[in-house]
């Protein structure tokens, strides 16, 4: 490649500029790091799994692989979600103590892929104590609307990450049996 041609090429991707899948939320924006997804499917069948918390939907058999799904609208206090023809899960990588688990991540709808640059990203504002937002990356200015940027190690506490590992766990293990 000629040194004209990488100058121009480098100018044209900006350096902090990061991609995030959009989807919704109750007719809320949020976004996740694109290199965090694994794939969107479509919703299918999904097994109810006795006894886990209230957002955990159920387990997924992905091509072998049982996969837990979180209700995100729940989750997040927004209520359950409602399946329709534009619902989706998201399956993400999930970084827990040192393990990745795959996840699937149940939303309303996925809107597109932004590029977000470091400028474009507001800190999260305080709500006060005992409002938890560490899991929030922070705001995403686009245009006049403000897209909510979650970091997806942390939407599960540990101690709930730590119930969706052994949910998984214990499904695979009575597939086995």
């Amino acid at each position: 490649m000629k040194r004209e041609e990488t100058q121009t090429i480098s100018k044209r991707t900006k350096i902090g500029e990061r991609k995030f899948l959009t989807f919704s939320l109750d007719r809320e924006e949020y976004g996740i790091e694109i290199l965090r997804v694994r794939e969107i499917i479509g919703v299918m069948d999904v097994t109810y799994v006795p006894g886990t918390p209230d957002f955990v939907r159920g387990v997924i058999n992905l091509r072998g692989k049982i996969i837990p799904v979180i209700d995100l609208k729940y989750k997040f206090g927004l209520g359950e979600a409602e399946i329709t023809e534009k619902s989706c899960i998201i399956v993400v990588d999930v970084n827990s103590n040192g393990r990745v688990i795959q996840t699937g991540l149940l939303v309303d709808s996925v809107s597109e892929v932004l590029d977000v640059g470091d400028e474009d990203i507001e800190e999260t504002p305080s709500f006060g104590d005992g409002v938890r937002v560490d899991f929030i990356l922070g705001m995403a200015k686009v245009g006049d609307r403000v897209k909510i940027l979650l970091d997806v190690d942390k939407v599960l506490s540990t101690a709930e990450m730590l119930q969706v590992a052994s949910l998984r766990n214990e499904v695979e293990q009575d597939c086995v049996a």
